[in-house]
């Protein structure tokens, strides 16, 4: 059964747009990561399976023994399980065979706090996250060969809050000034692993939708308990003039 889309997550959402709109113009770092994402707790007995995605933040300030802190939005994507069928396209039209991919996924948006008091080479950061997570699964139907679905939905969708933070920069490179708005001054390796905690939701995994026998109609097993990860990254940080 499908659920309504929730306010909070609209509220969260609005709150992460806004403030990268904002940091187009004053973002003085920005980071892209690979990310692999291990259940924790109620959420790994009923999902035991590793998720894989990536993330991505903003922040205002560059930080340092003079400022050693900044603010700023992490956003991520998470993959927690896949199924693919071929199925006919229906009781009537049999001939036709389809595919239906099934994915469930994990979207997550913080407000970043960020402390790093040091200078040099190699700094270690602290991170402390507030936000949310928006779980959802969806179903999509496709011709065989084709990659563009021709029908698709959202089996369930439900959002929990999240928070938690650390992390190591490793200095790789100095650019020298451009003149150019927004231009890279240094590029950092990015290695941090986090422990998000994450409040109850209701969720389906792999294997939580089948068919009833005798009506033919889907049959959801929901899933309900905190959501709690261990995430681990690795990325670029680019610090800008």
């Amino acid at each position: 059964m499908k659920k309504k889309f929730i306010p909070e997550f609209k509220i969260v959402l609005l709150i992460i747009l806004i403030g990268i709109s904002g940091q187009k113009l004053f973002a003085q770092s920005g980071g892209l990561n690979l990310m692999v994402a291990l259940p924790q707790g109620e959420f790994k007995e009923n999902v035991d399976k590793v998720g894989f995605g990536v993330s991505g933040h903003f922040t205002l300030f560059k930080t340092g023994p003079s400022l050693p802190f900044t603010v700023g939005i992490n956003a991520g994507y998470i993959n927690y399980g896949n199924e693919k069928r071929t199925a006919p396209l229906s009781e009537t039209i049999y001939e036709i065979p389809v595919e239906v991919n099934r994915t469930n996924n994990l979207v997550n948006f913080h407000l970043l706090f960020q402390i790093s008091p040091f200078n040099g080479p190699v700094k270690p950061y602290l991170d402390v996250l507030m936000g949310g997570n928006y779980l959802f699964t969806t179903s999509e139907v496709k011709s065989q060969g084709n990659e563009k679905s021709f029908a698709s939905t959202t089996n369930q969708d439900d959002f929990s809050w999240s928070y938690g933070g650390g992390g190591l920069l490793i200095k790789l490179a100095d650019l020298e000034p451009t003149g150019e708005a927004m231009a890279p001054a240094s590029i950092w390796l990015d290695l941090k692993v986090r422990y998000l905690f994450g409040t109850e939701a209701e969720y389906l995994k792999e294997g939580s939708i089948s068919q009833d026998p005798v009506t033919k109609l889907a049959v959801y097993q929901y899933s309900k308990s905190k959501t709690d990860l261990i995430t681990i990254h690795l990325g670029i940080v680019a610090e800008f003039f």
